[in-house]
C-alpha cells in the first residue's frame, strides 16, 4: 500500500512537471498577428521564405513559425508564432492563395488539435483530480497526517514491548507506595469503593529533573494492566486558536473509551502555568487550552476511571485551580535518594552490565550525595564506556571512579598544556582547600585531591559527607 501511495505521488508530480514545462514553452513564445500581404511578402522574399515553417490552418486562422530579425521588431535567431485571422467563408480563398504562393501547409491537422486537447485542457484536470484524491487520503488517515491538528498526540503504550515494573525503580519508596494505591484501585476498585471511597482523579508528581518522575509513569504502565496513554504538555499548544482546547477534549473523549485508562502529561508547567490578567497575545491559547483541561478533570461531566498523572519540576507556576483536590487529589514529591535509595538504585542498573568483584556498591552511594537517578545511571554507561575503551572484560571500581569524576567535573582536558610554575600554583592551591577541610572541625572528610583538568576547571578537591544531610547549621556552612 505505501509503494502504491508513492508511486501514485511520483506520477502526479511528473505530470505537474510536464503541464508546467508545456504552458511555460508557450508562453515563452512571442506570438503576433500578421495580415496575409505580410505573410505572403515573406513567403515571396527569397531571403525569409526559409524561415516560415510549421505552417497550418486550424479555427480560422493560419498559424506557422517564423525565425527572423527584422519582422516585428524580433532579434535575430528568435523564434516568434504568427498567426492570420480569417472569416469561415473565406478558407477556400486563402487555401487556394497559399497553394499560388508554394507554401506548404497542413489543414487542420488531427494531431496538433488532440495535442492542444490533452495538455491544455485534459491534463490539468486529471493532475488536478489526482491531487485531491492524496490530499483527501491523507486527511481520512487521521493521525500526525494533513488536517488532523485538533487530535491530540497521545501514544498508548504497546503491551508487546518491554515493559517497566515497579522492580526497576528505587529510591523513592514513598512515592511508589502511593502509586502502587493507584494501580491496585484499578486492579480491584471494590476493595475501596465498598467503605465510599473514591478513586483520585488525578495525582501530580513533583520533583527535581532526573529523580525518576517519568520512570515512575512508566512503571505504572507495565503494572497496572490498562490503556495507558502518554503525551507531552507541549504537544497540546500550536500557533492555530482552538487546537489546544480541541486536543484536551479529543485527548479525555480517547480515554472514556477506554476507561478504565491512565493519562500521563509530562512537564504539564508547558500547559499549566498560572493565569494572569494579560492583553492579547501568545498566553491566550495557552490559558484557553488551561481551561478545557480543567474542565474536563473536573467538570459537570465526570470522567470516571480515566486516572491523570501529571509530572513537573515547577509546581510554582501551576495554576493555583489546577492543583486543588478534585482534580490533583495527590501531590507526590519525588526527591532526590539518601545514601540507600543511590545504593539500591545503582544494584539496579548494574544488574544490565558487567561488573567486576572490587566493585564496592555502599562506597560509591556514599560517595554520590546529591545525585539523581539519571546521575546515577549516566555514571554506570559512563563507567561501561570506559571499560570497554580499556578491552576489559567487566567494570571494575577505577572505572566507576573515573565516571565519578566525568560526570561531576567534566571530560579531562587532555590537549590543554600547563607549565611546571601553573602545576605547581593548582597543586598549592588544592592543597589549601584540604588543609582547611581537615582542621575545620565541622567540615567533611577529603575523598580526593585532583590536579588533571576537567571542564572549566583546573583542578578540584572532593570532600565526601559521612551522612546525608538534611539540615546545615552556620558553622556547617
Amino acid at each position: 500500500m505505501g509503494g502504491l501511495r508513492s508511486a501514485t505521488v511520483w506520477i502526479l508530480i511528473f505530470l505537474l512537471f510536464i503541464t508546467l514545462f508545456w504552458h511555460f514553452q508557450r508562453q515563452t513564445t512571442r506570438t503576433v498577428e500578421y495580415t496575409f500581404k505580410q505573410l505572403a511578402e515573406l513567403v515571396k522574399d527569397p531571403k525569409t521564405r526559409p524561415r516560415v515553417s510549421d505552417v497550418h490552418i486550424k479555427d480560422r486562422r493560419i498559424e506557422g513559425k517564423f525565425v527572423g530579425d527584422k519582422v516585428g521588431g524580433d532579434r535575430k535567431g528568435e523564434e516568434t508564432r504568427f498567426f492570420v485571422p480569417f472569416q469561415a467563408e473565406q478558407l477556400e480563398y486563402y487555401t487556394r492563395s497559399l497553394d499560388e504562393l508554394g507554401l506548404e501547409y497542413e489543414n487542420d491537422p488531427s494531431s496538433i488539435v488532440f495535442q492542444n486537447l490533452i495538455f491544455s485542457f485534459l491534463l490539468p484536470i486529471v493532475l488536478f483530480i489526482g491531487l485531491w484524491i492524496v490530499i483527501m487520503r491523507q486527511i481520512q488517515s487521521g493521525g500526525n497526517k494533513a488536517m488532523s491538528f485538533g487530535k491530540a498526540r497521545a501514544k498508548l503504550v504497546d503491551a508487546s514491548q518491554p515493559r517497566v515494573t515497579f522492580e526497576d525503580v528505587a529510591g523513592i519508596d514513598e512515592a511508589k507506595g502511593e502509586l502502587c494505591e493507584v494501580v491496585e484501585f484499578l486492579k480491584d476498585p471494590q476493595k475501596f469503593s465498598r467503605l465510599g471511597g473514591k478513586i483520585p482523579k488525578g495525582v501530580l508528581l513533583v520533583g527535581p529533573p532526573g529523580t525518576g518522575k517519568t520512570l515512575l509513569a512508566k512503571a505504572i504502565a507495565g503494572e497496572a494492566n490498562v490503556p495507558f496513554f502518554s503525551i507531552s504538555g507541549s504537544d497540546f499548544v500550536e500557533m492555530f486558536v482552538g487546537v489546544g482546547a480541541s486536543r484536551v477534549r479529543d485527548l479525555f473523549e480517547t480515554g472514556k473509551k477506554h476507561k478504565p485508562c491512565l493519562i500521563f502529561i509530562d512537564e504539564i508547567d508547558a500547559v499549566g502555568r498560572q493565569r494572569f490578567a494579560g492583553i492579547g497575545g501568545g498566553h491566550d491559547e495557552r490559558e484557553q487550552t488551561l481551561n478545557q483541561l480543567l474542565v474536563e478533570m473536573d467538570g459537570f461531566n465526570a470522567n470516571e476511571g480515566v486516572i491523570l498523572i501529571a509530572a513537573t519540576n515547577r509546581p510554582d507556576v501551576l495554576d493555583p485551580a489546577l492543583r486543588r483536590p478534585g482534580r490533583f487529589d495527590r501531590e507526590i514529591v519525588v526527591d532526590y535518594p539518601d545514601v540507600v535509595g543511590r545504593e539500591k538504585i545503582v544494584l539496579i542498573y548494574l544488574r544490565k552490565v558487567r561488573v567486576g568483584k572490587d566493585v564496592d556498591v555502599k562506597v560509591l552511594a556514599r560517595g554520590t550525595p546529591g545525585f539523581s537517578g539519571a546521575d546515577l545511571a549516566n555514571l554506570v554507561n559512563e563507567a561501561a564506556l570506559i571499560a570497554a575503551r580499556e578491552n576489559k572484560e567487566g567494570i571494575c571500581m577505577s572505572d566507576l571512579e573515573k565516571a565519578k569524576d566525568r560526570v561531576m567535573m567534566g571530560p579531562e582536558r587532555r590537549s590543554l598544556v600547563l607549565t611546571e610554575e601553573d602545576k605547581r600554583m593548582i597543586a598549592c592551591h588544592e592543597a589549601g582547600h584540604a588543609l582547611c577541610a581537615k582542621h575545620l572541625e565541622h567540615a567533611d572528610p577529603v575523598h580526593k585531591v585532583s590536579v588533571i583538568p576537567r571542564g572549566r576547571s583546573l583542578g578540584a578537591t572532593f570532600a565526601l559527607p559521612e551522612r546525608d544531610r538534611r539540615v546545615r547549621s552556620r558553622q556547617y556552612l
